[in-house]
């Protein structure tokens, strides 16, 4: 695990080798985004926005990590306090608070998600889901389409430190580990998943350290320093478009306000706690670093500060303005309905369909010679992108259309002309059951979120 200091008396254009402009632009950035959180905390009081999820104190690590995608080319799977990101990848203040308000033109749901919960395909930022860490499983299986289709792109995905606790994860980082998956998870450690303190939640104090049970770097960053959160992110960048792999940044950010709207955090952390979190503010913080490396001028600050205020005015104006979803398409994108497109045939390179489709096979069991397909593809164990020769389990392979799965039949399925647990025989075509669970085995719902 690597842990990046703080920043030093270093030049912030020399230590981060961007140019001035640009490191402006990232305050500009930082600095719309707490104004649009706090125009909506304050509409959420006025009754006009029926929940926030507030991003105050992330606004450093945000600006810093996605300084180093590429918007357009790049993948971000963001969380509820990722205002800040999602504005970096191309979403603008009225698109931002069309979400908040839940209008018909919200670019990411139509009006159907909680505020806070972003997406926007034209910016290949992936929508956001209430049940936390399920992003991840989708940011894995974006990272292995980009290494499959042997194209430049790495997906971003962001999460809280209680999230990070989820089964999801593990099973994410793990499918990255080994296949070397151009994907960085950022995880922006606040201290606290909703109530609970960090170390209630886990056993160590920095969550990084789980990066080498999936054998990728396990980088600590203070999430308040834009520049060590942009340099961390830039060497993942590079690491994953050079096929090396995952990364995991853990950036320790503050967290300003409650974990809601829903929240009272005073129950919880004592005025001394709350007190030195502020003095953690990263916008200040930012804005001290550039003004005494001559960077921003008064003059500039000043410019910045009524471009802002008059972005938000304008954003929530328009959002006020703007219609509300029809009831009538409430089920909308729930089932197929007439009219809807038929899904297309699959790319040429894999027109014969994947080996792992359902249609289980009882004539070849698994591993055996017959099973092998005839027409491999470059296996993904190493990442060499190498031929594998088939004799192991690491063989990749596609099958001839109408060749069935190398896969055995489910405990309490029949196969298609086979016979079931039971020795019931299925009839040719019959569809095959999956698994049933007693209501009983549904388990408790996912845990607290950070």
């Amino acid at each position: 695990m690597t842990t990046v200091g703080s920043p030093s008396a270093q030049d912030p254009v020399a230590r981060s080798g961007l140019p001035p402009e640009r490191l402006v632009e990232l305050y500009r950035l930082m600095a719309l985004a707490r104004a649009l959180d706090e125009r909506a905390w304050i509409l959420n009081r006025s009754g006009r926005v029926h929940f926030v999820i507030s991003g105050q104190g992330h606004e450093g690590a945000e600006a810093g990590v996605t300084a180093a995608l590429t918007p357009g080319r790049d993948w971000l799977l963001p969380y509820y306090r990722s205002m800040t990101g999602v504005m970096a990848m191309g979403m603008t203040p009225r698109e931002v608070m069309l979400q908040q308000y839940g209008k018909a033109d919200d670019p990411g749901s139509g009006g159907r998600q909680m505020p806070s919960h972003y997406g926007h395909a034209g910016h290949r930022i992936f929508s956001s889901s209430s049940p936390v860490a399920t992003q991840v499983l989708h940011a894995a299986g974006i990272a292995l389409a980009a290494k499959l289709r042997g194209v430049q792109e790495v997906a971003l995905v962001a999460m809280g430190e209680g999230s990070s606790n989820q089964g999801d994860v593990h099973e994410a980082l793990n499918f990255a580990g080994v296949h070397r998956l151009p994907m960085i998870l950022l995880v922006e450690n606040n201290g606290y998943a909703i109530s609970v303190p960090a170390e209630l939640q886990s056993a160590v104090r920095d969550v990084a350290v789980r990066a080498a049970g999936y054998a990728m770097p396990g980088v600590v960053v203070d999430g308040s320093d834009v520049i060590g959160c942009y340099l961390a992110a830039r060497d993942a960048v590079a690491r994953a478009l050079a096929g090396e792999g995952a990364t995991f940044i853990e950036a320790k950010v503050t967290r300003l306000t409650g974990h809601s709207s829903d929240d009272q955090q005073t129950k919880y952390r004592s005025a001394e706690e709350l007190a030195d979190q502020r003095g953690q503010d990263p916008l200040p913080r930012f804005r001290d670093e550039l003004r005494a490396a001559g960077v921003l001028s008064e003059a500039a600050e000043a410019g910045i500060a009524a471009e802002v205020a008059a972005a938000v005015d304008d954003a929530t104006e328009f959002a006020e303005a703007s219609p509300d979803p029809d009831p009538a398409t409430l089920l909308h994108h729930v089932y197929a309905e007439p009219g809807d497109p038929v899904p297309g045939p699959p790319p040429a390179h894999l027109a014969g369909g994947v080996a792992f489709n359902s249609t289980p096979d009882v004539t070849n069991p698994p591993g055996s010679n017959e099973a092998n397909a005839e027409r491999k593809v470059p296996a993904l164990i190493d990442g060499s992108g190498a031929l594998d020769d088939g004799s192991g389990p690491s063989s990749a392979t596609i099958l001839p259309p109408g060749t069935p799965s190398p896969r055995g039949v489910a405990s309490n399925a029949s196969a298609p002309g086979g016979t079931g647990p039971e020795g019931a025989t299925a009839a040719p075509g019959a569809p095959v059951p999956g698994p049933q669970l007693a209501a009983d085995d549904a388990g408790p719902p996912p845990a607290g979120s950070a």
